[in-house]
């Protein structure tokens, strides 16, 4: 896994210091998708990196258009030269689409990143979504809360998870069934 090394410190590096909380979830992220990574097979270094890079777009110094994957994809694309495949998993993580079409932003985001709509993204959703914002182990029932209670009723983020719900369970889902059986 010669690359994680790279992704968890383009990470640190962009969120350890002026975010430590997004930083702490990412760890978070990062340490399940390690920990489950032999369910995507040969793609689990690509599972990894996607978990350690998927909220660059938070930092400061990256918030351009101030969506966090097309950000944080844009700067691995256009700043990294990472892999397209990663950057897309970046850019798609958790269902980013249907927030992205609340902030009008859906075609560029497809244009640019097309979702990979595969086991990954499962895996890299399944990851973000069982992570609290301080990185503890949660349900997808206490992360929705949380981020609920966090941004409030109306907001374009609650109404983008409430629509993405059932597709977040389905990707949870299917990655527990790779993983339990």
């Amino acid at each position: 896994m010669e690359h994680v090394r790279w992704a968890r410190d383009v990470a640190g590096r962009l969120l350890a210091e002026p975010l430590p909380t997004r930083w702490a979830h990412v760890q978070g992220v990062g340490h399940t998708a390690e920990n489950i990574a032999q369910v995507v097979g040969d793609d689990a270094e690509l599972l990894v990196c996607a978990a350690w890079l998927h909220d660059i777009g938070y930092a400061p110094n990256l918030n351009k258009v101030g969506f966090h994957p097309l950000d944080g994809a844009r700067y691995l694309r256009d700043v990294e030269h990472a892999d397209d495949r990663l950057t897309r998993l970046v850019a798609n993580h958790s269902c980013a689409l249907i927030e992205a079409r609340y902030r009008d932003l859906d075609g560029d985001l497809a244009q640019e990143f097309p979702s990979p709509a595969d086991f990954v993204l499962d895996a890299l959703t399944f990851c973000d979504m069982t992570t609290s914002p301080t990185g503890a182990r949660v349900d997808l029932d206490e992360r929705l809360s949380e981020a609920f209670e966090r941004y409030g009723d109306g907001h374009l983020v609650t109404r983008s998870l409430t629509e993405a719900r059932p597709q977040l369970m389905a990707s949870l889902q299917r990655v527990g069934a790779a993983l339990y059986g």
